[in-house]
């Protein structure tokens, strides 16, 4: 039985090795655990679900492999007895160097030719399809176009029916696209067109960047899994999503007064501590959680040829790792206490530190909260995370001076919130009924409690 990259994640697409838990030749059993996995999101053991004989490892400990790779081979054990009992006397083999992910044919067990029995599918492993589709390599007149034509026309919206290709055989190549761009976009420089398309075809290589560059000026550090994956994501939201964005400062003295007595008032553990500690953000959530539930429009996510509304307000809170960040989600927060918010919220952060969250705990959600404030970033606008329709920048909190009603002057505490929105989801009008419901609560605290 071969053991294949497990996918963890709709959006990862492969896993680093990190241990393995068993040697070549050792028994296994359902249950047993194999390796241990890293991707960009979590860290997890991944268990056998079989019983037999471990008779290869393909992909060693630090390497990395794409999802639904073969890392390892489980033989049945009969299998394996009666081929070391078939040649008592022969030497020991010497130990094979570890095969790389795509194996030469060569070292592929091959079948007998009269083997007809069917190939088990592995129900633990899904078959995914590419997530984009740039066209047929075939048009309907039977011309061909290699991939690089086709990417620049999906991204330019050249129809490729109307050029004659130039490659051999008359298929349409990329320069033939380059040609239609230039013919459809006749007042772009000369400069502007080949940048574009440069940009379409491929990210500036790293020789294109380090040519501007005297080379002892830099240190080269690779991507992890991570960032490149916080790359991608990010990279296609800001180009796909229509953002917009709406800031409010919101006044909350009371709201420090009331979290310093729930602080204060807090029941002991049973180490003699106190049960809870309550920080603005743990507030935060609950009032998105609220104002989400009160204009239900903004609850939502974009789902291609429609729009989702769900009935509960999951928050996703972005918390920073080495390297990276995560957004771990609280789920129905307009259902739970501030307190029960903030226990939860340590214990996802405390796992996402240590890369040990499940799938089920980062994906989804209805929208998400970025919180810079601890570091005295006063005001900023956050890329929306998809497929929320929402994310809420929160700054530092700055004390400010106000007039009285009386005329005289005082000084009061003031957070300023930027709420990025998604103008396919909701209008302007929308979000801003939304940062309205928001203000609301966290400037009259007691309204979360009841």
């Amino acid at each position: 039985m071969d053991v294949l990259m497990p996918q963890l994640g709709e959006t990862v697409a492969e896993g680093k090795i990190t241990k393995w838990f068993k040697s070549a030749g050792e028994q296994v059993r359902p249950g047993d655990n194999l390796f241990e996995i890293e991707t960009d999101k979590v860290s997890m053991e991944v268990p056998s679900t079989t019983t037999g004989v471990l008779a290869e490892i393909r992909v060693p400990a630090g390497d990395v492999a794409p999802v639904g790779a073969i890392v390892a081979v489980i033989s049945d054990g009969a299998g394996a007895q009666s081929r070391q009992s078939a040649a008592p006397a022969a030497a020991p083999a010497a130990k094979p160097a570890a095969a790389p992910i795509a194996a030469a044919p060569a070292a592929q067990p091959v079948p007998a030719v009269h083997d007809t029995r069917p190939i088990k599918l592995d129900p633990f492993f899904e078959v995914r399809t590419p997530e984009r589709n740039y066209g047929p390599a075939r048009l309907s007149g039977g011309v061909a176009v290699t991939p690089l034509a086709r990417r620049l026309a999906a991204g330019w919206g050249i129809d490729l029916s109307t050029l004659s290709g130039s490659g051999p055989h008359g298929r349409i190549v990329g320069r033939d696209v380059e040609q239609g761009i230039r013919l459809a976009q006749p007042s772009l420089t000369a400069l502007a067109r080949a940048t574009m398309i440069t940009a379409l075809q491929s990210d500036a290589t790293a020789a294109q960047v380090k040519a501007l560059y005297a080379p002892d000026s830099y240190e080269e550090v690779r991507l992890d899994a991570m960032r490149s994956t916080i790359a991608a994501r990010l990279t296609q939201a800001i180009q796909t999503i229509p953002h917009f964005y709406l800031t409010a400062d919101v006044e909350i003295d009371r709201l420090i007064r009331l979290r310093e007595e729930a602080n204060l008032g807090a029941p002991q553990d049973k180490d003699g501590g106190t049960a809870f500690k309550l920080s603005l953000n743990d507030f935060i959530i609950r009032a998105l959680a609220l104002a989400l539930q009160r204009v239900p429009a903004a609850n939502a996510a974009w789902a291609g040829d429609r729009i989702l509304r769900f009935k509960h307000a999951d928050i996703g809170v972005a918390v920073a790792l080495e390297g990276g960040l995560i957004t771990p989600v609280i789920r129905s927060a307009e259902t739970k206490s501030v307190s029960a918010i903030s226990m939860e919220m340590k214990d996802l952060s405390a796992r996402a530190r240590d890369k040990k969250l499940k799938p089920s705990d980062y994906q989804g959600g209805s929208a998400a909260i970025s919180n810079l404030g601890m570091y005295g970033v006063r005001e900023f606008s956050a890329i929306i995370n998809p497929p929320h329709a929402t994310i809420l920048a929160v700054g530092a909190a700055r004390r400010q001076a106000v007039e009285k009603p009386d005329g005289g002057v005082a000084f009061a505490s003031f957070l300023a919130v930027t709420l990025s929105c998604d103008h396919r989801v909701l209008d302007g009008a929308v979000g801003a009924e939304l940062l309205a419901a928001l203000k609301a609560f966290l400037e009259m605290p007691v309204t979360m409690l009841v």
